[in-house]
């Protein structure tokens, strides 16, 4: 594959991280790829709070579900919230904000693939918690934690996570996810005018 498809091909979400400091310029980096998502109207709803500090990190860890074990090794840990009324709010119930923070997601995660960092982003942890834990309003909305640390040690996984570390990429075929010129995907259609 060329162009950028290649990096996101090879990109995954790995689990196994070590613990080494990631240096205050590349998260620098990082975040900064992460601003230059697009947005509707230039509104940048998201909000990061870049979480590196051993006791904050510590305190993050208690709003974690057993599955993100693992995530206790990331030396830096990203949190991405945003409130509906910092970008367009739209008919059909449309929140354009959670699209806006999405984007930004990626940024991040595609540049800290480019610096040589995994992120991971989960929706496995307690917002309240984080909520609690950082002093983020109670009106926001904590949308994901973003594991951010090096490649390392696999010993500590557990065996199902050791599996999927090294599986083969999985995606749905296109046909599933894709269709063109109009919705013709399996269940209930609805007859539109041309």
């Amino acid at each position: 594959m060329e162009g950028l498809v290649h990096e996101i091909e090879i990109r995954r979400a790995k689990r196994a991280l070590s613990e080494r400091k990631i240096p205050d310029e590349v998260l620098k980096r990082i975040m900064t790829a992460a601003t230059y998502a697009p947005s509707c109207f230039n509104n940048q709803p998201w909000r990061f709070v870049v979480v590196n500090e051993k006791s904050k990190l510590e305190a993050l860890h208690d709003s974690l579900a057993g599955g993100n074990y693992w995530m206790k090794k990331a030396p830096a840990i990203i949190v991405l919230a945003t409130k509906p009324d910092l970008d367009a709010r739209l008919s059909d119930r449309r929140e354009y904000a959670l699209l806006g923070c999405g984007l930004a997601a990626e940024n991040l995660m595609l540049q800290a693939f480019k610096e040589g960092v995994v992120g991971h982003a989960i929706a496995g942890f307690d917002p309240l918690v984080v909520k609690a834990k950082l002093g983020i309003p109670e009106d926001y909305i904590v949308i994901t934690l973003i594991a951010l640390g090096y490649p390392g040690d696999e010993t500590h996984l557990s065996e199902k996570h050791l599996a999927l570390e090294h599986s083969p990429r999985q995606r749905k075929p296109e046909s599933e996810v894709i269709c063109w010129n109009a919705w013709s995907f399996p269940g209930k259609q609805v007859t539109g005018s041309s």
